[in-house]
């Protein structure tokens, strides 16, 4: 981890964007920008909270142990996300891991800081619990896919999930390196079972893969695999 220069737009995350005008100075203040190599590790599952963490830059998974060895990817978070407010409750602590996927920037406040802007700024307030109940809503829907939804149909959700959240690049392609290994750890399979997933979606010309890029060449088939999934 690096500490840099502030070089945050004040304007880029929820923090910014929904505090009270008058309150910028005050996150100008606390702020502090920090910097992770790919990777790294912003918070290890089981830390005591000490703050908040704002992206600006990079990608960064949402994760925890699962298993012997195995880790359930919770979310991926970009620029603009908020990591680390899952361990705001009785005991905190983080409840899971965030690593970085690539060179990674974020604004970091203390909790202190936090708690203080919750309490005067309301509107950001309502959003944050707008934000925990989607949260919630998306957690329950994926425990629901990991107990009735083929893989097939997981990896196919998540590849046009992704696709929607991060768009796509110059080529096509997933704007995330997406490895075999966080898929699995993201749709809950093995790294055996993605890959022969990936290589039959590759034959029916529902995806390209090249490299480390991902690219859907053919929504409507996921979606229909989805849906068929679903039923």
């Amino acid at each position: 981890m690096k500490k840099d220069k502030p070089g945050c737009d004040l304007q880029t995350c929820m923090l910014c964007r929904l505090c009270l005008k008058e309150w910028t100075p005050a996150i100008d203040t606390h702020r502090k920008q920090l910097s992770f190599k790919k990777g790294a590790m912003l918070f290890r599952e089981g830390d005591p909270v000490t703050g908040i963490y704002f992206v600006y830059s990079g990608s960064v998974k949402v994760h925890k142990h699962w298993g012997n060895d195995k880790e359930l990817i919770v979310r991926f978070a970009q620029k603009g996300d908020i990591v680390g407010h899952r361990g705001m409750g009785r005991e905190m602590v983080y409840p899971i891991s965030a690593t970085a996927l690539e060179p990674v920037t974020v604004c970091y406040v203390d909790l202190t800081f936090f708690q203080t802007s919750l309490q005067v700024n309301h509107g950001f307030l309502y959003e944050l619990m707008l934000f925990y109940a989607q949260e919630l809503q998306e957690s329950e829907m994926n425990m629901r896919n990991l107990a009735h939804m083929s893989v097939k149909g997981r990896i196919a959700r998540a590849l046009l999930q992704l696709q929607d959240k991060f768009g796509i690049n110059a080529n096509g392609a997933l704007q995330l390196q997406l490895t075999r290994q966080d898929l699995a750890g993201y749709t809950g399979a093995t790294y055996e079972t993605v890959f022969r997933v990936m290589s039959e979606f590759v034959k029916e010309g529902l995806i390209t893969v090249t490299a480390k890029e991902i690219a859907v060449t053919n929504v409507s088939g996921l979606l229909r695999l989805v849906k068929e999934a679903e039923l």
